[in-house]
């Protein structure tokens, strides 16, 4: 509905009427998530994490029960940002044998942490032991306190 033909042709009329048109005008791929967008933040959500800080160190911890260490992945992007990710598979199924009831989760999982300033990205570990995945990220030694500059005064 055009809102100029009822007389409204004030400057704030005309924005809502711009909006509205854009509103109609936009195509699907703009206002829907893409699938890629959907399916990370679903594989974001459903991956569980702990977080802890030493006074050496920042710890990531997440539960990876039956995944196998070839199928994770860990890596840095952006220099501040550690990224976990994987696939955990479906067993494959033996003759004769069907599931009854299937609960766990099977599929890619990802989760993204931004690390404080004082990270070391240059020393990161990661160790998958009893299906729990620790990522280690060392912390930056803190900077040496300034010494104050002595400056010679002349006599004139």
């Amino acid at each position: 509905m055009d809102l100029r033909m009822m007389a409204f042709d004030s400057p704030l009329f005309s924005v809502l009427q711009h909006l509205q048109d854009a509103g109609d005008d936009s195509d699907k791929s703009v206002s829907c998530p893409s699938r890629t967008y959907a399916r990370d933040a679903k594989a974001m959500a459903a991956t569980a994490a702990d977080v802890k800080e030493s006074p050496n160190s920042y710890a990531f911890i997440v539960d990876m029960p039956g995944v196998k260490s070839g199928d994770l992945k860990v890596q840095v992007e952006d220099d501040n940002v550690v990224v976990i990710s994987g696939e955990r598979k479906r067993e494959e199924e033996k003759e004769g044998a069907k599931y009854l009831r299937m609960e766990r989760r099977v599929g890619k999982f990802m989760r993204k942490f931004a690390l404080p300033e004082n990270a070391n990205t240059d020393k990161i570990s990661a160790v998958c032991q009893d299906g729990v995945l620790t990522v280690t990220v060392e912390k930056l030694p803190p900077p040496e306190p300034k010494k104050p500059k002595t400056i010679e005064v002349n006599i004139a």
